[in-house]
């Protein structure tokens, strides 16, 4: 894929040179992006998600990018085990689950993700409980929502419902997270209620300050991803997929120009290599 034409906007592909030419050693670019509906196309099902073959690729040509200049990330209201397991990232790319609550690393052998330690407070789990219990009870009615269970949170999706039911289901969940103080998020077709402070963009900031990033791309489609534009300044890369209003600085359509994105990235970071790089 080296070399290919990107059907891509001139100025976009100006500014994907621009953030490569930042890698610097000690100061790697952070080159995150959300999961569905970016490197794999929106499903009904979400245990039907994989990534796409050109998605994949692409990855593996960032990953072949030493650490001390590029570091990998996948950022998903998905939970660890489920993004490890549909994404299969190449080995070091960090992988942060359930918005931010869940963290880990793709490993190169089984067990497949190197955990950081996460457990929930008694009032927490008490709280998760509650939770979890009114929004089956929500879901319980309307045909086609059904509730997801994660380690922090409970999620409704209502993808598969009628329009107007979902909606409905939807106003009710927002309404049950209100009530119990909970902190709640509506994305597309999904109401998530957690029982911990949790965000991409929190997520993206501890990583940032880890890695001492010299700037961080990302590209997101949901609402959620918006926190994570948010939080970024004008000398990092944010790209939405989609048409929704945004914080982005650009916008592609499509999963397949998501992918053209980081297949421009790794061509200018393949060029910088070969003209010898930043001191």
């Amino acid at each position: 894929m080296t070399g290919a034409s990107h059907p891509l906007d001139a100025d976009l592909l100006d500014a994907v040179a621009q953030f490569a030419a930042l890698a610097a050693p000690g100061h790697p670019l952070l080159v995150a992006s959300d999961f569905d509906g970016v490197l794999s196309p929106l499903v009904d099902d979400p245990s039907a998600s994989r990534m796409t073959p050109t998605a994949a690729a692409a990855l593996t040509r960032l990953a072949e990018v030493p650490d001390d200049r590029l570091r990998l990330a996948l950022v998903s209201g998905r939970t660890l085990d489920s993004l490890g397991a549909l994404a299969l990232a190449p080995p070091g790319t960090v992988l942060v689950g359930s918005h931010g609550a869940e963290r880990g690393e793709m490993l190169p052998t089984a067990p497949g993700i190197a955990r950081t330690p996460f457990e929930l407070s008694a009032r927490e789990a008490d709280l998760l409980a509650r939770v979890t219990s009114g929004l089956a009870e929500i879901a319980s009615g309307v045909e086609g929502a059904w509730v997801e269970h994660k380690p922090s949170a409970a999620v409704l999706h209502t993808r598969l419902a009628a329009p107007a039911d979902g909606e409905r289901a939807a106003e009710a969940g927002h309404s049950l997270g209100t009530e119990l103080g909970a902190h709640t998020m509506r994305g597309q077709d999904v109401v998530e209620i957690a029982v911990v402070a949790a965000s991409k963009g929190q997520a993206l900031t501890v990583l940032r300050l880890e890695l001492a990033a010299a700037a961080v791309f990302y590209m997101g489609d949901d609402v959620t991803d918006e926190r994570a534009f948010e939080v970024l300044g004008p000398g990092d890369l944010t790209v939405k997929v989609g048409p929704a209003a945004t914080a982005a600085r650009f916008r592609v359509a499509t999963t397949d120009d998501a992918v053209a994105v980081l297949v421009a990235l790794a061509d200018a970071l393949s060029t910088e290599a070969s003209q010898g790089g930043h001191d």
